[in-house]
């Protein structure tokens, strides 16, 4: 699982430093914030009133200047991000030997992680550089560290409250039960900053944080054992195919997990979360869904292409009412999500992720 990279003495940058690197990102996160703030709503303005279809749409801009340079700089700015001289990737490379050392998991309690080293990971999986992360966050020791890092700036409205997309996440789903669960399974957990605010919220319960990525999965261990989370149990498997007991769980979770799958691998993750609950459970997952209007649509495609993820578009084009209803869940609510204060408000006008909560109960 190793790939080879800019260690020290293996053709580093002397140009790469912390100094030069925290500067490029932040010029790029602030290029990104004004294409976010600026260049998008201007381009809405642009076709206002706009056709009721994407294919009307995409037929008014998809030669328009403005458009291809809102695409460029969508496309190269994650790009730059990742990939550049000053990107994740080359400045975490060049720090691996340390990086890789930490995570070694000599000190984490027994019981904490467990990997599956050769487990067949699914080919939508490995086939596409997801997000332009070099390689994938799977095949390379420091993915992990690479993608923490670039999540931080995945919702640039957000700034330095980053976590609070999760813990409002959090805070929604623990409003909506009733009892504290006793068991939570969280699917896809990357990193585990998804099941972090979880783990605080019920410190009692036992928590299963489950992904396909071992370099994730060890980050999000150390990161756990460092701030004595230990109610967590850390395990490399395909979420969809879980292996834990049939009615086993009080909550199944997920974040941004859904519309990284074909729609057969979604309705497989679906089943999975309804085969685990107890009856009476409560299923919870936030991801991109509900999209208002044609100019949303044809903008989020657009993304989906130019951020390499293929499904997305997939994904909002899913009937999931009625998959959720012939699987047997009840109490289907699928809701904007806010995922900052004022989000939602009428009068923001920058570019958003369609946020959306996906529940629903497994029938006592």
């Amino acid at each position: 699982m190793s790939r080879s990279g800019g260690g020290k003495g293996d053709g580093r940058d002397p140009g790469l430093t912390g100094r030069s690197f925290t500067a490029a990102q932040s010029f790029l996160l602030d290029v990104k914030l004004r294409w976010t703030h600026d260049m998008f709503p201007a381009l809405r303005d642009r076709v206002a009133p706009y056709p009721d279809a994407v294919e009307g749409v995409a037929a008014l801009l998809e030669n328009d200047p403005d458009y291809r340079l809102f695409a460029w700089f969508e496309r190269h700015l994650q790009r730059l991000k990742y990939s550049g001289r000053y990107g994740l990737y080359p400045y975490h490379a060049d720090q691996r030997d340390r990086l890789e050392a930490s995570l070694s998991g000599e000190d984490l309690p027994a019981g904490m992680l467990t990997l599956s080293p050769d487990m067949d990971l699914p080919r939508y999986y490995t086939g596409t550089d997801i997000h332009q992360h070099p390689g994938g966050v799977w095949s390379d020791p420091i993915a992990g560290f690479v993608y923490e890092r670039g999540a931080r700036s995945t919702t640039p409205t957000l700034g330095a409250k980053h976590a609070d997309l999760h813990t409002r996440f959090t805070d929604k789903v623990a409003a909506d039960l009733h009892d504290a669960p006793a068991t939570v399974f969280d699917m896809a957990c990357g990193f585990g900053k998804s099941t972090m605010p979880f783990a605080a919220t019920y410190p009692d319960a036992d928590i299963v944080a489950m992904d396909l990525s071992e370099p994730c999965l060890r980050l999000g261990a150390r990161t756990a054992h460092e701030v004595q989370r230990h109610n967590l149990r850390f395990v490399q498997r395909d979420a969809t195919e879980s292996g834990l007991p049939e009615d086993s769980q009080d909550l199944v979770t997920s974040t941004m997990f859904l519309h990284e799958m074909p729609p057969n691998w979604v309705e497989k993750a679906l089943r999975e979360s309804f085969r685990v609950l107890k009856p009476g459970g409560r299923m919870a997952h936030l991801d991109f869904y509900l999209l208002p209007d044609a100019f949303a649509r044809f903008i989020h495609y657009g993304h989906g292409r130019r951020n390499n993820e293929p499904f997305m578009r997939p994904l909002a084009e899913m009937d999931l009412p009625a998959v959720l209803t012939e699987i047997g869940f009840t109490d289907i609510a699928i809701e904007p999500f806010e995922e900052s204060p004022g989000a939602l408000a009428a009068e923001n006008r920058s570019w958003r992720f369609p946020w959306t909560t996906i529940s629903a109960t497994k029938p006592g």
